[in-house]
């Protein structure tokens, strides 16, 4: 049997226990994994019963599958990639140019725990023409497509409505909407039954942050669009589902909250934000046939908040 200190051993990674503040700091915009303080985000490893935590544990689900996951440079993306690929999965990971140090840590860390090709497209997917280059690269490296993530999301602090500028609704929705439709319409032609879409929503769509109205309106139109495409997917074996987060440690929080807004970061009923290694779990299971019966739906790991969805 293994023992406490075994099971708990900590390495590069840690975990908020409750009640544990995140720690106040800011970074420049997108935000960078490698910038963050402990406690680091946690890509692979899950709490246990006893306060202590084990790594993520593997069972093949996801063998031989393909899977092309965006922002899969940091936070939950990277997460997903991780475990993906510890399932057997070979991962095409789309991110942003700036982000170049997080993706090789996240190719690197992808090919060492699940021995898997790992495959990286810096590109900008707030503009429409690049969604399909995207489909086109995992077709040329991944050899097709089972598997899509819509994980890539950005976010910006506005407390009123009159100072949000058009230029920010507009960027947001192009970056946290628009290519979800773009890049499901390419990728669809090229997925088959048992092929899975998965969209990264947010808590925010269920619980109308104020501070974060363009963002929370994006997410709320992820909600719809995934049950949308469901109900017009399910027929040809295409399962449509999301994944909504609530507070969760990745570099978007020190990169685009305020103090406030960081120091009621833990203001859920477990007392902590979640890790994306807790969120990841979540995506490996849409992915898989252990989720057959499941289309058009919504997961919630957000602490305990009840929300209507």
């Amino acid at each position: 049997m293994q023992s406490h200190t075994e099971r708990t051993a900590r390495g590069p990674e840690s975990q908020f226990e409750a009640g544990h503040e995140v720690p106040i700091q800011h970074h420049e915009k997108p935000g960078l994994q490698a910038d963050m303080e402990d406690p680091k985000p946690t890509s692979t490893h899950l709490p246990t019963e006893d306060a202590g935590y084990q790594k993520y544990k593997a069972a093949g689900k996801l063998k031989s599958k393909r899977a092309i996951i965006t922002g899969g440079d940091s936070g939950i993306g990277r997460a997903i990639a991780i475990l993906y690929a510890m399932e057997g999965a070979e991962v095409l990971m789309t991110y942003l140019p700036e982000e170049e140090k997080d993706v090789q840590e996240t190719k690197k860390r992808v090919q060492q725990t699940g021995g898997r090709e790992c495959h990286c497209l810096a590109i900008d997917l707030s503009k429409r023409e690049n969604c399909p280059k995207v489909i086109e690269y995992a077709l040329q490296t991944l050899g097709g497509i089972d598997i899509l993530v819509n994980n890539a999301g950005y976010q910006n602090m506005v407390q009123d409505i009159k100072d949000l500028e058009d230029s920010q609704w507009e960027h947001t929705f192009d970056i946290n909407i628009h290519p979800l439709y773009y890049l499901s319409k390419h990728a669809l032609p090229h997925m088959k039954s048992g092929s899975t879409i998965i969209n990264c929503a947010s808590i925010n769509a269920y619980v109308g942050r104020p501070d974060l109205l363009d963002y929370t309106a994006t997410k709320g139109a992820i909600v719809s669009f995934t049950r949308g495409l469901s109900n017009q997917q399910v027929e040809n074996g295409i399962r449509v589902n999301c994944v909504c987060p609530g507070p969760v440690w990745t570099p978007l929080i020190p990169a685009t909250m305020d103090t406030s807004a960081m120091e009621q970061f833990s203001s859920v009923p477990m007392g902590r934000p979640g890790q994306p290694s807790e969120i990841a779990t979540c995506f490996v299971f849409l992915a898989s046939q252990d989720s057959s019966y499941i289309s058009g739906q919504c997961l919630h790991p957000n602490g305990g908040v009840v929300v209507n969805g």
